[in-house]
């Protein structure tokens, strides 16, 4: 497997563009599009917020005929809790597309991001369309990109490219996100690209997968949204043979395909809204999977804990107290903590007082890894979380201006 460049542009058969159509301020970028030469199996997973956003709910019934063409994304307003008025919005924006493309709506997926509450400015988004249209190009990534940020201050884009038989397959993706993040997703959009040749089921179980140890394994503030949406895209232009189980080539498709989701992931973290650093957390010794997911997320989440994150302060008091208050029977006495291998918690109790300067150290780092084992069973799960510092509560606090 091989990193490139070209982002959802990378596959073979994909074009990308990016305007300034006014949801936004000028000269901001603030529209999306991706099209693919011919149309192909489409995968989606989504918010689990029980107040999905119009796009959700359209995407959701297209999804249903498992095949796409086109994805077209807005920013700057994100069409959540606007009633009938953003459904009936959500479905114009795919009729856009289907129109200027000569294809069925239920072929175009859409996506919105931003403030909730207003309804799209619909007269300015339709005199858009045709300018994002003449911009298609292979070298439009970079601009699709952009144009679907919100509080975002980087670009977040990546492609591999790897050989299943005897042909080259390729993944691109794209995603946005910086705040409003946790496991199960939230305030992120996330679009991947692929010209490999496989069926819908198996392109569905994939996204899954990747999924599940990737973008639901991050946390940025504990914060779940209403817009939340993963696509991968496959038009089969690599002419590889159909991926139909999950055979040594699915295998090789999956690697590729988690490799996007995860570096997707931690470029969102690691832009998470004011967050200077990104901290692996792994639980292990816990009773399941299950109980080790809860312990690591009611850590990744805790305010006490993302603070002395970012103070750099290896107060091993308050990764206790989270454990101790996650939900799963702990016994204090079998729980042990180490900050890339500086042991500062052995049997519950602190290890030796030197040992803080050292783990001191460690919290310096932009990334570290954070060990615990709660007990002595088979469960473990590993969560991404950043830190939290005096920038999030400025970004967020001034959010809607």
């Amino acid at each position: 497997m091989k990193q490139i460049k070209g982002g959802v542009t990378a596959p073979l058969g994909f074009l990308a563009s990016g305007i300034h159509c006014g949801v936004k301020a000028s000269p901001l970028l603030d529209l999306a599009l991706i099209v693919s030469e011919n149309e192909g199996p489409i995968a989606g997973v989504f918010t689990k917020n029980h107040i999905p956003a119009a796009p959700v709910l359209l995407d959701k019934k297209h999804l249903k005929k498992h095949i796409g063409r086109a994805i077209f994304v807005n920013s700057g307003n994100a069409n959540a809790c606007t009633g009938e008025q953003g459904k009936n919005d959500a479905e114009e924006m795919a009729q856009l597309i289907a129109t200027q493309l000569e294809t069925p709506q239920f072929k175009v997926f859409i996506g919105s991001t931003g403030v909730i509450g207003p309804c799209l400015p619909m007269p300015k988004i339709q005199k858009g369309v045709h300018a994002l249209m003449n911009r298609l190009r292979r070298s439009g990534h970079r601009d699709a990109a952009t144009a679907i940020m919100t509080t975002d201050t980087t670009v977040k884009e990546v492609a591999v490219r790897t050989k299943i038989g005897e042909k080259l397959v390729t993944i691109g993706g794209m995603a946005k996100g910086s705040g409003m993040i946790h496991p199960d997703m939230a305030t992120m959009l996330a679009y991947i690209t692929t010209d490999v040749s496989i069926t819908p089921n198996l392109l569905q179980a994939s996204l899954n997968q990747a999924v599940k140890l990737s973008f639901n394994c991050i946390s940025v503030d504990g914060e779940t949204s209403t817009n939340d949406t993963v696509l991968c895209l496959a038009n089969g232009l690599a002419k590889n043979p159909v991926i139909r189980t999950r055979s040594a080539d699915w295998i090789q498709f999956q690697q590729a395909l988690h490799h996007v989701c995860h570096t997707l992931a931690m470029k969102i973290c690691q832009d998470g809204e004011g967050s200077t650093k990104v901290v692996e957390l792994f639980v292990q010794g816990a009773r399941n999977h299950s109980d080790a997911k809860q312990i690591a997320n009611t850590i990744a989440t805790s305010p006490l804990v993302k603070t002395a994150l970012f103070g750099e302060d290896p107060n091993w008091g308050r990764f206790l107290m989270a454990i101790g208050r996650s939900g799963p029977s702990i016994q204090a006495s079998q729980i042990r903590i180490s900050l890339d291998g500086v042991s500062i918690v052995e049997d519950g109790k602190e290890t030796n007082p030197s040992k803080e300067r050292q783990a001191q150290r460690v919290m310096r780092k932009k990334s570290y890894s954070i060990h615990m084992t709660v007990g002595s069973g088979r469960g473990q799960a590993r969560v991404w979380t950043t830190d939290m510092s005096y920038d999030y509560i400025k970004i967020n606090a001034s959010y809607r201006s």
